[in-house]
């Protein structure tokens, strides 16, 4: 039964990949256009430039600054791991006879149930209002400036709108061309379409993965039979 589902998972992946080298013609510049189709990269852009010119209105720049954005990109691929382990994968459970269970949750264990449907690549809009307001919210609360709050907002929301595109790209028709790029690329499909439980880096090719032991050789790794079913949670 492990040699025929881990059959079954490298058949899934060559297809995929095999699909994608016989669509030439679908190109960097139309894949972009489609993204604007829907509505997160929208609000992320429009939170973005609402923090721009906040900040420059502010003004009062000084090299403080800078340490708040520079240790966030610096942490930012473990706080991408993180967020896939723990609130994306989190499986449902009963606290006090209660089911506990995000939208966030639901909607990722649906993503993993068909790669294929585009809107949900996406962060679901209603769950992505709360995040831009909580992390806005505490950014303007912990610091002890208001400049050098917008400053590092400004930085996640640059960041959190570079995720959104790259996880996009990863599931869309555009075929991997870069060195680099494709190595983004293949780590996330392994995700999909071999084993859940590796390869948990986005918009990286495996960096945080690499630190926490969730990037095994694939040879070496046996299909999941709950990649497209996470948890057995639609049984």
């Amino acid at each position: 039964m492990s040699e025929d589902v881990d059959r079954l998972a490298q058949e899934r992946l060559s297809a995929e990949e095999r699909r994608l080298s016989r669509r030439t013609t679908v190109t960097l510049e139309a894949t972009g256009r489609a993204f604007w189709r829907y509505p997160s990269p929208w609000m992320l852009t429009a939170n973005l430039l609402a923090l721009v010119v906040a900040r420059v209105a502010r003004g009062g720049w000084s090299l403080a600054d800078a340490w708040a954005p520079l240790i966030f990109l610096a942490l930012f691929p473990v706080l991408e791991w993180g967020i896939h382990v723990f609130i994306l994968h989190w499986r449902p459970r009963k606290l006090a006879g209660i089911t506990v269970d995000s939208l966030l949750a639901r909607e990722h264990r649906a993503h993993h149930a068909d790669p294929r449907d585009v809107p949900l690549v996406f962060i679901p809009w209603r769950a992505l209002i709360w995040v831009i307001a909580v992390y806005d919210g505490l950014g303007l609360l912990l610091f002890p400036h208001v400049g050098q709050a917008l400053t590092f907002l400004v930085t996640v929301a640059v960041v959190g709108l570079v995720y959104e595109w790259i996880h996009y790209l990863i599931h869309s028709d555009y075929k991997p061309r870069s060195r680099l790029y494709k190595a983004v690329w293949r780590n996330h499909r392994l995700h999909h379409y071999k084993n859940e439980h590796y390869w948990f880096s986005v918009t990286t090719s495996g960096t945080s993965d690499r630190l926490f032991g969730t990037h095994p050789d694939p040879e070496t790794v046996a299909a999941s039979k709950t990649a497209r079913n996470l948890h057995g949670a639609m049984d």
